[in-house]
């Protein structure tokens, strides 16, 4: 199965709005997604910082674990 390409901006936005859309996690933002170095494919970005908002830590730690497994399946970072 592949995945779809999405520069920083797009992927950082689907991030940043499923996040927001995990219990807990109403008032949580996803500043920016991050490439990491030297994977091509599959999921090749991270989510290195989260503003917490009201949230609490640990409902967004298990939301980013979440997210990293969901979205990594359906979306790969390509350059802008």
């Amino acid at each position: 199965m592949s995945t779809i390409g999405k520069n920083q901006s797009e992927l950082t936005a689907i991030a940043d709005e499923a996040l927001r859309g995990e219990p807990g996690c109403e008032t949580a933002r996803v500043p920016s997604v991050q490439p990491l170095p030297g994977i091509g494919r599959g999921r090749n970005w991270e989510i290195p910082n989260v503003v917490l908002g009201d949230s609490l830590i640990s409902d967004v730690d298990r939301a980013v674990i979440t997210l990293h497994r969901q979205l990594g399946r359906r979306f790969h970072l390509v350059a802008d």
